[in-house]
């Protein structure tokens, strides 16, 4: 493997790591191995710290290839909670709202997931990572400050409910580049008039590697030691 010409790794991350946290560690293994300083690293398409699953990282050039793999489909499976909201739309930040759910039933809850197929607009989050005046929404929001997002267009391909205890809800869902599911949640549970947040996030594809296929953090260091290394020389 040749990490400055650029490699593209499948990681699966794990839960309550930053994506940029991964990358970081990514980067020392890989320093560490290859004997050097530095190396160029970045992932394609952040996942919260408490979601989970395929995080693409690349290295070297193949950093170049960042925004490709972004705009590739992405598959979710997603746990909601209806009838309660968050200020984030998951944990990370405590129920502030409490909503009734004995109207809601599973036929309400199939009907409702089927019109969020297809192109829908949707307001981001605002603990997310858009920019805003040229900061990141969630670092003005955990400053307390009003945080106003624009819709955006995005495609649903696909929504499918795997599991219905209410009011617990499991889903799976595929989707655009720029989907936040967080925000899904959020919409979900106003069009079933309730709430909704998510207590549980995975993200088991992107492109067509699926979270099977993926590394894990606790075994990189083992599997590097593994690999046949070239370096090339910088020109």
């Amino acid at each position: 493997m040749d990490f400055k010409k650029g490699e593209i790794l499948a990681f699966d991350k794990p839960y309550e790591w930053t994506s940029f946290g991964l990358v970081a560690k990514v980067r020392y293994l890989l320093c560490k191995r290859l004997g050097v300083k530095k190396l160029k690293v970045g992932h394609a398409g952040t996942l919260d710290p408490l979601a989970t699953g395929v995080l693409l990282v690349c290295t070297g050039k193949a950093t170049k290839r960042i925004e490709e793999l972004q705009a590739h489909t992405k598959e979710y499976v997603a746990t909601l909670r209806l009838g309660a909201t968050t200020p984030s739309f998951d944990l990370e930040k405590p129920v502030d709202a409490e909503y009734p759910t004995e109207h809601i039933t599973r036929e309400m809850v199939e009907e409702t997931l089927n019109r969020f197929v297809g192109t829908i607009e949707q307001v981001p989050p605002v603990f997310s990572a858009c920019k805003v005046n040229g900061s990141r929404a969630y670092d003005l929001a955990r400053k307390g400050e009003e945080v106003e997002l624009k819709a955006k267009t995005l495609v649903i391909d696909e929504m499918e409910l795997l599991r219905c205890e209410l009011p617990e809800i499991v889903i799976r869902v595929v989707c655009s580049k720029g989907t936040y599911i967080r925000a899904l949640a959020r919409d979900i549970g106003v069009a079933l008039q309730s709430g909704a947040h998510l207590t549980a996030l995975r993200r088991t594809r992107i492109g067509a590697i699926r979270v099977e296929d993926c590394l894990k953090l606790d075994d990189f260091a083992e599997w590097l030691n593994r690999q046949t290394i070239e370096i090339t020389e910088d020109n």
